[in-house]
């Protein structure tokens, strides 16, 4: 696999990734961008099984990078943060399997629910449970892309589950 195919491959679930944790299109497509130019520029020497690790690293501190450069536009009320729309959110509709109308129904307001969950959790539940869950890291994994212990990754994961789990308790009953 070259570098431009393992890019191809990761590039939806990083842009969903990026928009998640930012709430903004543009943003979440100059993250994964800039993540992948780095990729490429900095590391162009690894081999193939440490694209992955290095991609994830190089992707979580520009979405850290972005959350700092925010904390200071709030404080200087230069810049005010739109809302995507609910066609833009992380869980692609198109996808949703043919049903019967009320199934379909059940399955988008899930949908919805848990694109919501998501946005209320902090940033570094958000991060454990993404990486964890969604792109299927290890726990050591996770804690290398997130900079921390794996004790960490494990309580952040676990509060998440437990927070992703009580907001969806209503929907799914």
């Amino acid at each position: 696999m070259t570098l431009n195919q393992f890019l191809t491959s990761v590039q939806k679930r990083a842009f969903i990734t990026a928009k998640l944790a930012t709430d903004n299109e543009d943003d979440a497509l100059d993250i994964v961008q800039d993540s992948m130019f780095k990729l490429a520029k900095s590391y162009p020497d690894k081999s193939e099984q440490e694209w992955p690790a290095l991609f994830q690293r190089v992707l979580q501190n520009a979405i850290k990078d972005w959350y700092r450069k925010q904390k200071v536009r709030k404080i200087m009320w230069w810049w005010q943060q739109d809302k995507i729309s609910e066609e833009e959110l992380p869980i692609d509709y198109s996808n949703i399997p043919r049903e019967e109308p009320e199934k379909s129904q059940q399955t988008i307001q899930t949908a919805n629910a848990i694109n919501a969950a998501l946005r209320k959790l902090p940033f570094r539940q958000q991060q454990a449970f993404i990486l964890r869950a969604w792109w299927e890291h290890s726990t050591e994994e996770t804690a290398a892309i997130m900079g921390c212990s794996a004790g960490s990754v494990k309580t952040h994961y676990s509060r998440a589950s437990k927070a992703l789990a009580n907001a969806l308790q209503e929907v799914v009953l």
